[in-house]
């Protein structure tokens, strides 16, 4: 961190899964004013976000993420396969991925399924809060990759 409080490093690259475009939105605008350095990439369903991480079709030039924000329910390929092929596949596995959920209730959810996150957030309403959480998405990156580097 410098000494106004910022982080020192290089601009992450998030993948947004979310189905819901005003949520997308909030979440992008809300980035933005808070002056976040991170290129967010959104996309809108489970199949988007499995070719987005192997970087195939139309996403083939996009950078792989550093982190994955998972919105659990999805349309089509629900957030539970694709969290499930994330973390089960040795090429992707390293990518943190955080569910998002709306209450305490979602992360039983997912751990119903026999999975894991890497953590769960909930989804904020309120904007002070939006910015809140976003800041705690990079401070849990900047975690990720200490605690990598050591």
């Amino acid at each position: 961190m410098t000494t106004d409080g910022e982080y020192s490093a290089d601009p992450i690259d998030i993948l947004l899964v979310e189905p819901n475009p005003g949520d997308s939105r909030l979440f992008e605008e809300n980035f933005s004013d808070a002056k976040l350095l991170n290129t967010i990439h959104t996309v809108s369903d489970g199949e988007s976000a499995l070719e987005f991480v192997h970087q195939r079709g139309e996403y083939a030039n996009e950078p792989r993420p550093d982190i994955v924000l998972l919105e659990p329910q999805l349309p089509g390929k629900r957030g539970m396969d694709v969290l499930s092929e994330l973390k089960n596949e040795p090429s992707l596995d390293e990518i943190p991925v955080v569910v998002l959920t709306s209450s305490d209730a979602g992360a039983e959810i997912v751990r119903s399924h026999g999975l894991e996150a890497d953590a769960y957030m909930r989804k904020p309403i309120e904007p002070e809060e939006f910015v809140e959480f976003v800041r705690s998405v990079e401070e849990f990156w900047f975690a990720i990759v200490q605690k990598q580097s050591q």
